[in-house]
């Protein structure tokens, strides 16, 4: 029944906020053309996904990251969708939190400040002193969010299933992006999760210098709370008050991270937006929030590895190959021969670009379109690590606009190719 009824709701606001656009991108398309009409569609896709709430906001989000599958212009509308969640007051913020940790509260945190220090539609963030004086971070999740966010998965799920039947969807792996899309919302909710990811990103990228990933502490967890170490006077706008050599300092420290994760370990953070990406005046790199990790097979770790290894050496020809090695599969009206050359001649195009002139977003995206065009699926399973990459990227630039990503990733390559022991 409750499915039934949230379906309705769904169907409803789906109506009211979708039906209108036929006829307004119409009229803007004969005013505006079509490119101003597709825009305008685009932009009421994303308010109604906001409208019909977190999970579909965050199902959002990480469609965006499908340029393989939708156009770019859709894409970009998607990545920029924003919770709009009210803050929880301290009244109902004491209730979470002894309903988390019971009685027992007062005795583990003596202190506790009840007003969130961050949250969004999944959890809240709150600061607080143990019992051994350790200033602790309490990521506590809603506890309304869990049968909302299941009940709208299962919902996009069985619509997805329906849409795959039709006709001009056919040979497009509708059930297998959305499915993916509907494991790595869910996974935000698993906190024990959370905290061993964490664990891990700290001992992983222990091994670059000025990287700190917050310690957790198992012993003040709770299956709803993730508890950690609280690192004070967090400030996106820090790295911009600093020094250029700070900043410069900033860019490669945060680069080597993400190389790291993506060529070497295999296990990455896809979710480096400012707000989990931090900068202190120490110079120190601060990574938050896991909850959005994968782990790549061994496989495919290597096959982005050499990918991005000849792609630096400017070898077109054998990272066409790896882009359909690496695929989920073809389109039936696949077209191989079309892809691999044009594919061939964009690496080498950018291979030759000077530092300064090379976009990652914009070789990606010309990329995502040639696969789109020819039939050529991209793995799920790379589509959410080279997120993280395109993600930082403008940070990056920002701290550092001449810093080569290409000579940069080459060590790290060669690393993780053939400096590390990895079994099957």
């Amino acid at each position: 029944m409750r499915d039934t009824g949230r379906a309705l709701r769904i169907i409803g606001v789906t109506v009211v906020m979708l039906l209108p656009v036929v006829v307004t991108g119409a009229v803007t398309a004969l005013v505006r053309g079509r490119q101003a009409a597709r825009a305008h569609v685009y932009r009421r896709v994303g308010r109604w996904l906001m409208a019909l709430g977190p999970a579909f906001v965050k199902a959002g989000q990480v469609l965006g990251t499908r340029r393989d599958v939708l156009p770019p212009a859709l894409c970009t509308e998607l990545e920029v969708l924003q919770d709009s969640v009210t803050p929880l007051d301290p009244e109902r913020s004491r209730a979470m939190l002894g309903a988390v940790y019971g009685p027992g509260l007062d005795a583990l945190f003596p202190e506790i400040d009840y007003r969130p220090v961050a949250g969004g539609s999944v959890a809240c963030v709150y600061r607080a002193t143990d019992q051994l004086g350790r200033l602790v971070a309490l990521k506590v999740q809603r506890p309304e969010i869990r049968p909302v966010l299941e009940t709208d998965l299962r919902i996009m799920l069985r619509g997805a299933r329906l849409a795959a039947r039709l006709p001009m969807l056919r040979g497009v792996p509708v059930t297998e992006v959305v499915g993916a899309i509907c494991d790595a919302v869910l996974a935000q909710l698993d906190f024990p999760r959370e905290a061993a990811n964490l664990v891990r990103l700290r001992s992983e990228l222990g091994v670059i210098r000025r990287v700190w990933v917050p310690e957790v502490y198992p012993e003040l967890c709770r299956p709803l709370c993730v508890a950690m170490e609280f690192v004070p006077d967090l400030d996106v706008r820090t790295a911009q008050r600093c020094p250029v050599a700070l900043r410069r300092q900033f860019a490669r420290s945060g680069l080597a991270a993400i190389y790291q994760m993506l060529f070497v370990s295999g296990f990455v953070h896809c979710d480096l937006h400012p707000g989990n990406l931090y900068f202190t005046r120490g110079g120190e790199v601060v990574v938050l929030d896991a909850g959005f990790s994968v782990q790549l097979t061994d496989r495919l770790r290597r096959l982005f590895a050499e990918f991005f290894l000849n792609m630096a050496v400017g070898r077109g020809e054998r990272c066409a190959r790896i882009v359909v090695e690496s695929s989920s599969g073809l389109r039936p009206d696949a077209d191989l021969a079309g892809f691999l050359p044009r594919m061939a001649a964009l690496v080498v195009r950018n291979h030759g670009l000077p530092a300064k002139d090379f976009s990652l977003m914009a070789f990606a995206t010309e990329m995502f379109d040639l696969q789109r065009r020819f039939g050529v699926h991209a793995a799920p399973e790379l589509i959410f690590p080279l997120l993280s990459l395109l993600v930082i990227e403008g940070t990056i630039r920002d701290l550092d606009p001449g810093i080569d990503f290409q000579e940069t990733a080459k060590p790290v390559l060669n690393k993780g190719l053939f400096g590390v022991r990895r079994s099957g």
